[in-house]
């Protein structure tokens, strides 16, 4: 969650108490004003008028406190929903390493190709030359069948939008070639 959107639900609740602040205010005006005065809310447009605004102010702040509450169930919900979705494509990635027989340096430089980084930030945050690393993702990218980090990423992006899971998992040739599973399946 954003600084922004995480200020929300305070901002939200700040506001909230205010309106409550003022509807208790306007209640018990209304309360003083209607035995002070012995006025009848039902023939005193008045006090029919500052009554009904009391109500609507409050009504207005049961709504607002429900609305508050969906929003913060929702919220973590997703939060829920996003750690999930974090762990499966762990445990898919960390699948799809031991079946191909990935090594350790392997894995951390099929980790950080997964992240995203260059061959030269790779090389520097493992503390090695970009020779051993193009070295590693060649063996990464013959181990999973594939030609270049783009078919490398393919693997896992297709295997997030496919409702396997990791104990699913495809294999390189059934991720490139659909139908091959599909005949495998059929044997």
């Amino acid at each position: 969650m954003t600084p922004q959107t995480s200020q929300r639900p305070l901002i939200l609740t700040l506001l909230i108490a205010v309106q409550l602040v003022c509807t208790a205010f306007f209640v018990v005006d209304v309360i003083f004003d209607a035995t002070e005065a012995g006025w009848n809310p039902v023939t005193d447009p008045e006090a029919f008028l500052e009554g009904s605004m009391v109500l609507c102010l409050a009504t207005a702040v049961w709504v607002e406190m429900r609305f508050l509450l969906r929003l913060l169930r929702h919220n973590a919900h997703l939060e829920r929903q996003v750690s999930l979705a974090t762990g499966a494509f762990h445990e898919i990635v960390e699948a799809q390493f031991s079946a191909w027989g990935l090594t350790g340096s392997e894995r951390d430089v099929a980790m950080f190709t997964l992240k995203g980084m260059t061959i030269a930030e790779i090389a520097g945050l493992r503390g090695s030359a970009e020779g051993t690393v193009k070295s590693h993702l060649n063996a990464i990218y013959r181990k999973a069948g594939v030609s270049g980090r783009g078919a490398f990423l393919s693997l896992f992006i297709e295997e997030l939008m496919s409702d396997a899971g990791p104990e699913t998992a495809k294999t390189p040739d059934a991720l490139r070639y659909p139908a091959a599973e599909t005949a495998a399946q059929d044997r």
